[in-house]
């Protein structure tokens, strides 16, 4: 496995060509809101970058990273070992359909977050890799088999926050309804004023009562294509 370092502040993190990360990352990880008391779990890791941003600004109580392909969870790994990160992450090599209580302990989790697979299984990845097609594609796991994870590790009341492509939102939503998570806010974003929003953020509480919050969107870049001061102060 040939791997890249990738400086996150003081963080010497490591990539592969098949585990990197984009843009939804560092927004996930900015909504996500975790506090420095909050126990976490980060699904569909890959390698690891929302959990180590979470280590560079909130420094979490815990964070557990879960992911069901090796190479990302050794990339990771690396990072952890590398950064005397032991103590605040905790990699987990595990297929999230099979989560029991000797790999985590059900109901022990203030905030999940979910970076999962964008694309229904099926078509349109035989052109990349098998690592990469599962991190794209639900192939390993779908939007209802996350949902159902975050269920079991969540304590009543948690927050599961994912971040999702807009043409999926009615399946994030009955997802999380089916499993007693009731989504109760959502944020669109977009790269300017003028396209279609491109993600959503959604918060999901467990057993809490129904009603969602719409928020004001968020837009990554001015009319003259810089970007906004709101996502240079998430970026940075």
């Amino acid at each position: 496995m040939e791997t890249e370092a990738f400086q996150l502040g003081k963080i010497k993190m490591y990539v592969s060509e098949d585990h990197r990360f984009g843009t939804d990352a560092f927004l996930l990880a900015y909504y996500a809101g975790v506090r420095s008391t909050s126990v976490v779990c980060d699904l569909c890791t890959g390698c690891g970058i929302v959990p180590l941003i979470f280590c560079k600004n909130a420094k979490p109580r815990l964070i557990y990273a879960m992911d069901i392909q090796e190479e990302a969870i050794a990339l990771l790994q690396k990072t952890v070992d590398e950064n005397a990160l032991q103590s605040s992450v905790k990699p987990i090599l595990c297929d999230l359909r099979d989560i029991s209580q000797d790999v985590l302990a059900y109901e022990s989790v203030d905030i999940v977050t979910a970076n999962p697979p964008y694309m229904v299984g099926g078509s349109g990845f035989m052109k990349e890799s098998e690592a990469q097609a599962i991190a794209r594609h639900e192939l390993m796991c779908t939007v209802e088999d996350v949902c159902a994870a975050a269920a079991k590790l969540l304590k009543y009341g948690g927050f599961l926050k994912m971040c999702h492509r807009p043409e999926r939102l009615a399946d994030v939503i009955c997802a999380m309804r089916a499993n007693k998570i009731e989504p109760k806010s959502i944020t669109f974003v977009f790269n300017s004023i003028n396209d279609k929003p491109w993600l959503f953020l959604i918060s999901g509480k467990k057993g809490a009562n129904p009603g969602m919050i719409v928020e004001k969107p968020m837009i990554l870049r001015n009319d003259d294509k810089s970007y906004t001061e709101e996502y240079s102060r998430i970026y940075e």
